[in-house]
This record gives C-alpha cells, sequence and structure tokens, in this order.
C-alpha cells in the first residue's frame, strides 16, 4: 500500500471514530441538559452539530499537521503559527456553539450553570473549546506521528533486509564458482584417461549446477530437495575418490519442511576442501541427519591427515558462519579437531529464522 493510501485510509477510519465518539459523548451528555426531550431528538441534534464541529477540528488538525511536517516543532515561528490557529480555531468554535447550536438546534439559550446566561466568550466556555480542541489535535497527531514511525519501520526493514539478501547473495557466489572448477578440472582429468564413469559424472554436475542456478535462488526450499542435491554432490566426490568411504543417514519427518538452500552441502564441501581430498589413506566421511518437529540435528565427520592444516578449516568455516548468523541466528554450531578427523554438529530451529 503507497504511502499515500495508507494516510487516507488511517485518517479516514481515525475520523469515523472520533466522530462516533464525539456523537456518543454528546448524547449522553443532552440526557441531563435536556431532560424533556425525545431521545430521537436529541440524536438528530447531535448527529447534526457534530458534523458542524468536525467542519472546525478538520482544517485546525490538518493545518497544524501541515506546519508541523514543514517546519517541525522546535523553531520557534512554529508556535506562533500554533498560537494563532488554536486561536481562530477555538473563536470558529464558539461561534458555532452560541450562535448556531443553541438558537437554531437546541432552541435554547447556552448557560453556565443551566441559569446563568454565557457570553460569546468568557473565560470558562472558551477553556472549554480549547480543551475539546486541543484534546482533538492530540489524537490526530499521536495516529499520525506512530502511522510516520511505522512507514519508517518499514522501511528500515526493507533496507536491512535488501542488504542481507545482497550479502548471502554474495557468500553463496563464493561456494559456488569454487565446487564448479574443482568439479570441472575432476572431469576433465576423467576424460583425458577416457574413464567410464565420465558420463555420470558430467550427469550428476547437470544435477548439481540446475539446483544451484535455478532452484537454490530462493529464499528457503524443502529440505528433501536440499538433501538430494547433497547426494548428487556426494556420487560426484565417489566417482572421484574410488576408494572413499561414505555413509549418509537421515531421518526427517517432514520432507516438505523448508530451509535455507546451500547451507548444509557447504559443510560437506568443506569437509572434502580441508580433509577428505587431503587424506592419503582410506578416506571417509560420515554424515547424520535428523529433522524433528522442525528442528535439525546435523553433524558431518570426515577424515584428516594427522598433520596440522594451520586456519585452513577455520577460513573455509567462517563464510558458513556468518550465512547461519544472518539466517539462523539462534543455531548451535561446534566443530572438533582431532588428530584423524574433523567433526561438526549443528543443531538448529528451521522454524527460528530472521525474517529477511
Amino acid at each position: 500500500m503507497s504511502g499515500r493510501k495508507s494516510k487516507l485510509y488511517v485518517h479516514l477510519l481515525f475520523w469515523i471514530l472520533y466522530y462516533i465518539l464525539e456523537v456518543y459523548l454528546d448524547f449522553y451528555w443532552s440526557r441531563y441538559q435536556f431532560p424533556d426531550a425525545e431521545w430521537q431528538t436529541r440524536l438528530q441534534n447531535t448527529l447534526i452539530l457534530e458534523l458542524g464541529y468536525l467542519l472546525i477540528k478538520m482544517p485546525l488538525a490538518y493545518s497544524l499537521l501541515y506546519i508541523y511536517e514543514k517546519t517541525g516543532i522546535r523553531k520557534f515561528f512554529t508556535y506562533i503559527f500554533y498560537g494563532i490557529i488554536i486561536i481562530v480555531a477555538v473563536l470558529a468554535h464558539r461561534f458555532f456553539t452560541h450562535y448556531v447550536i443553541y438558537p437554531y438546534i437546541y432552541k435554547a439559550v447556552e448557560t453556565l450553570d443551566g441559569k446563568q446566561p454565557s457570553g460569546f466568550i468568557n473565560g470558562l466556555v472558551a477553556f472549554n473549546s480549547f480543551m475539546d480542541l486541543i484534546f482533538m489535535a492530540g489524537l490526530i497527531f499521536g495516529v499520525e506521528i506512530t502511522r510516520q514511525k511505522n512507514i519508517l519501520k518499514e522501511q528500515i526493514s526493507q533496507l536491512r533486509s535488501e542488504k542481507l539478501d545482497q550479502e548471502l547473495t554474495m557468500l553463496k557466489a563464493q561456494i559456488n564458482p569454487h565446487f564448479l572448477f574443482n568439479t570441472l578440472n575432476n572431469i576433465y582429468g576423467m576424460a583425458l584417461k577416457k574413464a567410464d564413469e565420465t558420463p555420470d559424472a558430467i550427469l550428476q554436475l547437470s544435477k548439481v549446477m540446475r539446483y544451484n542456478i535455478y532452484e537454490a535462488t530462493e529464499r528457503y526450499i524443502s529440505i528433501d530437495k536440499d538433501v538430494e542435491n547433497i547426494k548428487d554432490f556426494l556420487q560426484i566426490q565417489q566417482i572421484r575418490h574410488h576408494d572413499l568411504l561414505i555413509n549418509f543417514n537421515e531421518e526427517i519427518d517432514n520432507p516438505s519442511q523448508g530451509i535455507s538452500p546451500l547451507i548444509l552441502i557447504q559443510f560437506v564441501e568443506n569437509a572434502f576442501k580441508h580433509g577428505v581430498s587431503e587424506t592419503l589413506g582410506q578416506s571417509f566421511i560420515k554424515i547424520d541427519l535428523t529433522l524433528n518437529s522442525g528442528v535439525l540435528h546435523y553433524q558431518i565427520e570426515n577424515s584428516k591427515e594427522e598433520r596440522p592444516h594451520g586456519n585452513s578449516t577455520k577460513i573455509g568455516l567462517k563464510n558458513i558462519r556468518r550465512q547461519l548468523e544472518l539466517l539462523y541466528p539462534k543455531h548451535i554450531l561446534t566443530v572438533e579437531d582431532k588428530t584423524d578427523r574433523y567433526i561438526v554438529n549443528l543443531m538448529m530451529d528451521l522454524n527460528d529464522t530472521t525474517r529477511l
């Protein structure tokens, strides 16, 4: 909804509710001021006079709002303008009350206490008119300021969402080219050797790239599709590493559960980049994935050489950690760097996400 339409609808609703409130209060008051009048007559009179008051209050309200929006409330002349407008509105309010409502609608003389006639202007009636107008002005200011603050919050939220979306896109883009280039190099090596597995590797790569290009662009995707993509990736690695032992266990109670794409596979890619691919002997990777009532438990255990790798795996996980902070801020991620293996444990509630 555009800003103008929002303002129109909010203000229209305000004046309708305000009119109903004023009609109710004035109708209730007329029971004691004119106890002999029939309720139909009192209601009719109340509806008419409150419409008349609106013709005074609405110009006052929007004059004050216009000055507020154009000059702000801290400038000296703003208070002078406010004072002039309110004085004019009080005089108009008193004129309408004293010379129209009482003689033509109530068909009576305006009094202060039910006995003493009231003049056009005196301290008490002027104060009553002033308080009636200030009460209305306070309400309309409160409504408009609240509306503007809500719009500002929406704009800030949208800018924040766009910024995080751009950051996530950049983070994901850092992963995909790396995987693509390495896999193409592997397939190239297989082709030079005229390996029989080359066509299968190309087919699996096409499935993974199709997922990355078309499906992974969505903000959330069903977890079964994300898991299928991991399996395709593992099949490519299985072709490359003939002696690789793969153990993939999964228990998913809701295959349609939404998850941010390419989060889980990055742990697998990292396992190969900084572990399996560098293992000289028997290499292995074990994946346990459990999803129960939206809570994901994800563990990856992979082989590595019994030699220091510096900060290689920390650098690989830095990207993943940042994405998790943006998407699932309440996640729990632990990494165990043992002598011959890495163990990564991730737990997160897929329903508790940052609404980008």
